[in-house]
């Protein structure tokens, strides 16, 4: 599986909702399954599957699944 791969399943987790559903332009305010709660799922998702902690800033500017990949990128993940 690939980072990408990786990344969607992490949303797809999180958000519970089909991976094939997930896409760079899916943003917290347009999909009702990413609450504040989600978020955190995400998050926590996010640092394990990528082995990563990410900063406070990072996870409130975590707008959209293109900025989350943006973000791990700053960590060193490559897509």
């Amino acid at each position: 599986m690939n980072n990408t791969e990786k990344l969607h399943a992490a949303f797809a987790q999180s958000l519970q909702i089909d991976a094939n559903l997930i896409t760079d332009e899916m943003a917290y305010n347009q999909q009702p399954e990413w609450d504040s709660v989600a978020h955190m799922a995400l998050v926590a998702e996010l640092e394990s599957v990528f082995d990563i902690m990410l900063d406070t800033d990072d996870i409130l500017a975590m707008s959209s699944v293109a900025k989350a990949r943006e973000i791990l990128q700053k960590y060193d993940v490559a897509f």
